[in-house]
């Protein structure tokens, strides 16, 4: 076992893990509350808005999936939770509450504090997360001490040992370009910089796309293994409802920047409540059964949005008169919640 295994390390000690998980029941490390990101106009009654009033929890040791097609608000999401939206979009309501701590209210320089260290993030373009005329670990070298009062040497140690937890060759990556890296060990290198600040919590915004799909599984269940080894939150925004349904403690549907339907995995998977959540899953279980069948598809064109109220009215085979208002999310059973108007013949069904 290499020397530096034998570090005490302070994001594996047990008592650190202990505090995380101890977990679902403590106070949540992520509340959004009522959030809306809108498009700036000439003033304020000229905003478009983009993402509508969602409303989700994270609790300490919690993996929350948030699924939805592109375009769906997913990534914007994301952003604003990391204060990284671009200067034509805003937080036009609602509150983005960290540990307690309202975000929004944030300067950027409070922001830097935390993005990165206290909320750890992993992106679709994990190529374009590492300079590429710089070693790999003198970047993570850099990157921990810029947050971090550490001696070099330590930090040196510190690096070696996330890149062995995440499976990598630790010294051959640590002495490597970017560029001499496939897909799958950069996205590797990207987990082991995101935990080695022992996180409260990791936004994983599609952290697969354009890997294979034997690399993409490995990743992601390495992600799901350590997470459970360190005891941080994990958002896992996806449009491939097969990573969240296996994965995920609990789920958010999105279609059209609005939540349509959260709850326990378990929940969504085996009583789906709202017809886009139905047919999402309906298409998966074409797609994967063994007796060929009628291929489910979803009406009208990808990413249509009503303009007004439910944004899945225009697509939606149940849709009536009262569609035309924005429903309101209801309760069905065990936190597992719907927005829809239909609710009652949904189940019926």
């Amino acid at each position: 076992m290499p020397a530096v295994m034998d570090l005490k390390i302070q994001n594996l000690t047990n008592k650190d893990s202990q505090q995380k998980v101890s977990g679902l029941q403590s106070i949540p490390v992520l509340e959004i509350k009522d959030l809306s990101i809108s498009l700036r106009g000439a003033n304020r009654q000229e905003d478009h808005t983009l993402v509508k009033k969602l409303n989700f929890t994270i609790r300490p040791g919690e993996m929350l999936g948030l699924a939805g097609e592109s375009g769906s608000g997913k990534s914007l999401t994301a952003s604003a939770i990391l204060g990284l939206l671009p200067k034509s979009l805003h937080v036009s309501e609602g509150q983005i509450e960290f540990r307690g701590k309202n975000l929004t209210r944030l300067s950027e320089k409070e922001m830097r504090c935390i993005r990165g260290k206290e909320i750890a993030y992993l992106f679709q373009n994990y190529q374009g997360s590492f300079t590429p005329f710089i070693k790999i670990g003198k970047q993570l070298i850099e990157s921990l001490r810029s947050h971090e009062k550490i001696r070099k040497a330590d930090a040196r140690k510190k690096v070696l040992f996330w890149l062995e937890r995440v499976q990598v060759p630790a010294e051959r990556i640590f002495s490597s370009y970017p560029h001499q890296l496939s897909g799958g060990q950069l996205q590797r290198v990207s987990l082991a910089a995101a935990l080695m600040f022992n996180p409260s919590l990791i936004i994983a915004d599609e952290p697969t796309t354009a890997l294979d799909v034997l690399t993409s599984k490995k990743i992601l269940d390495l992600l799901a293994d350590l997470q459970k080894e360190v005891g941080c939150a994990i958002l896992l925004i996806s449009h491939d409802l097969k990573h969240l349904l296996k994965r995920a403690n609990s789920m958010a549907v999105m279609y059209g920047g609005q939540i349509i339907e959260k709850g326990l995995t378990e929940n969504i998977e085996t009583n789906p409540l709202h017809p886009y959540t139905k047919l999402l899953l309906r298409a998966r279980s074409v797609l994967t059964q063994t007796v060929p069948g009628k291929l489910a598809v979803i009406p009208g064109e990808p990413g249509l949005v009503a303009k007004q109220g439910c944004s899945f009215t225009l697509r939606c085979t149940k849709s009536s008169e009262k569609c035309s208002m924005v429903p309101e999310m209801q309760l069905a059973e065990d936190s597992h919640c719907t927005a829809c108007h239909n609710l009652e013949t949904e189940e019926g069904n």
